[in-house]
């Protein structure tokens, strides 16, 4: 189960549908069973980096942060996957910059969110290539293959 969750502060709201299928994608590509859960929140910058602070001592706004819990669900027994937080007025910025539509950065930070709960990582080299060749391969499934991946 995919939960998606909004910041009340936020106007725009997404097509459920298209967020909760780049996340079974990206969990599917990993190959983590169907029945693992979890929650996706779209926040305002604000937020993000009071989050950011808090939890990874920088104190500035950022497109996306994951929590991890991997645990099972008290209620229903499947692997509860963890949390991922995306800034939405971070990832407009970047889509401008990028020159794609900001539904296709968001959909590129929830696979990016995802990886990062299945413990993928970006700071160092061989690392990063991994990632990125996975977030590629999955927006390559999704037909976003010309999305570009930056790193911000």
């Amino acid at each position: 189960m995919i939960e998606i969750l909004y910041n009340p502060t936020l106007k725009k709201n997404f097509d459920e549908i298209i967020i909760k299928n780049t996340a079974f994608v990206a969990l599917s590509h990993q190959k983590v069973p169907k029945d693992a859960a979890l929650s996706i929140l779209f926040t305002d910058d604000e937020q993000i980096r009071s989050l950011n602070h808090e939890y990874r001592g920088f104190d500035s706004p950022t497109d996306v942060l994951s929590f991890d819990v991997h645990e099972p669900d008290p209620e229903t027994g499947s692997l509860y996957l963890g949390d991922i937080v995306v800034s939405v007025p971070y990832a407009a910025k970047q889509a401008t910059q990028n020159g794609h539509p900001l539904e296709a950065e968001i959909q590129l930070l929830v696979i990016h969110g995802v990886l990062h709960l299945l413990g993928h990582d970006h700071e160092k080299s061989e690392e990063k290539n991994i990632m990125w060749a996975a977030q590629a391969e999955v927006l390559a499934q999704l037909g976003l293959s010309k999305i570009k991946i930056t790193e911000s």
